[in-house]
């Protein structure tokens, strides 16, 4: 049976798996060491930065010839999973970049594309997402956002909420409605902002229960003036820009939610190999056998459900939208429970933070949440199962 090629299907390659080894390395020796202090300081890791530009896995989805990696859908999700393993703040430098950047991939022209797409290659800039609004999460179609055409410019008013590494990313997707009149969802467009646009500021720091060496903040536009080759892609197509967006990119949380239980099980894994009680290690104990035994089939189930929808995000495949979906929602639940089990399996000093354990935990939670709450992820999966 192993010469049948169908079988190679489920088995990455030895490239990937070389990869893998390769930001393992850099994120135990070079980002780890930095995670507990990231995350109790609120501070960004410009430690993980650093050691990810050099290594060029900040942004590795961008294409060689804007001087990037070109790193195919999974090589990055394994980039993104390695990294949350031991820091969930560091993976969302080239889970974040992905984002950003995926409209301009998807819909730009070849002028935009070599206009951001290289500088964020090199590592001199970062690339965030602005699609949220204070009364525009979940309906996205419902923005207030606007611009407004000005000769060959357009002037951009309004709010964006939630925005992961504002204020630190140098680029910024945004999206805004430039026909109020015209068919809802059908009357947005998507521009690239530039930080030292004149009139874009940013709010304060949100502070959050995880994620915390990530910024968090507003982006507040004051009659931003936008050149209109920063437009991504035509007119009014910026919605539909921004959700095929969030198809391919869903699978890279998905791959955060695997990293980050992954780390938590192995941690909980040494620990009770360690800790005694009744005379022996509590890992010679059935009981914790079987949480690890479930915790351990959760995370392997997740992960090759992110791994498929990395496939199909490769090929661009008509039914990414449901394997997207289903990947993050499915990881981000595997991520809350086994992380939540990691803490309940070191006990009382899984409760404090000398252990890693309760910080992924805290991490965890927002994989159910950003890029679509895991709700609508299931509104999705299942408009899709019977249209």
């Amino acid at each position: 049976m192993s010469g049948n090629p169908d079988f190679d299907l489920f088995k990455t390659s030895d490239d990937h798996e070389e990869l893998r080894q390769a930001i393992r390395t850099i994120a135990e020796k070079q980002i780890a060491p930095h995670a507990a202090s990231v995350d109790h300081e609120k501070r960004f890791p410009s430690e993980a930065l650093s050691a990810l530009v050099a290594s060029d896995f900040h942004a590795p989805h961008v294409g060689g010839e804007y001087g990037g990696m070109g790193a195919d859908a999974l090589a990055t999700c394994i980039v993104i999973e390695e990294v949350a393993r031991v820091c969930a703040s560091s993976s969302l430098i080239p889970a974040v970049n992905k984002l950003g950047s995926m409209p301009v991939i998807l819909g730009g022209d070849e002028e935009i594309k070599r206009t951001y797409l290289t500088p964020l290659a090199k590592g001199d800039a970062m690339f965030s997402y602005g699609l949220s609004e204070r009364e525009a999460g979940s309906d996205t179609a419902s923005m207030k956002t606007r611009a407004v055409r000005d000769g060959d410019d357009w002037i951009l008013n309004g709010q964006k909420s939630w925005i992961t590494n504002a204020g630190v990313s140098e680029y910024y997707t945004v999206l805004a409605v430039t026909d109020p009149d015209g068919r809802r969802g059908a009357n947005v467009s998507a521009f690239v902002v530039e930080k030292s646009d004149e009139g874009f500021t940013f709010g304060e720091p949100e502070r959050k229960l995880g994620i915390k060496g990530s910024p968090t903040r507003e982006l507040f536009f004051d009659n931003v003036r936008i050149p209109g080759n920063r437009m991504i892609g035509p007119e009014g197509t910026g919605l539909k820009l921004a959700l095929r967006t969030l198809d391919h990119t869903r699978v890279t949380i998905g791959a955060q939610a695997v990293g980050i239980a992954q780390g938590a099980l192995d941690y909980a894994i040494g620990y009770v190999k360690e800790r005694r009680q009744f005379g022996k290690a509590i890992a010679e104990f059935q009981a914790i056998q079987f949480m690890l035994a479930d915790m351990a089939m959760e995370v392997e189930a997740a992960r090759q459900m992110v791994y498929v929808a990395a496939a199909k995000s490769e090929r661009d495949d008509a039914d990414l939208g449901f394997f997207g979906a289903a990947a993050k929602c499915y990881a981000g639940d595997v991520a809350m429970k086994v992380t939540t089990d990691a803490v309940q399996l070191l006990g009382g000093a899984g409760y404090v933070e000398d252990h890693p354990v309760e910080r992924m935990m805290r991490d965890a939670k927002i994989t159910q949440i950003y890029e679509g709450t895991n709700q609508i992820q299931r509104l999705v999966m299942g408009r899709m199962l019977v249209r």
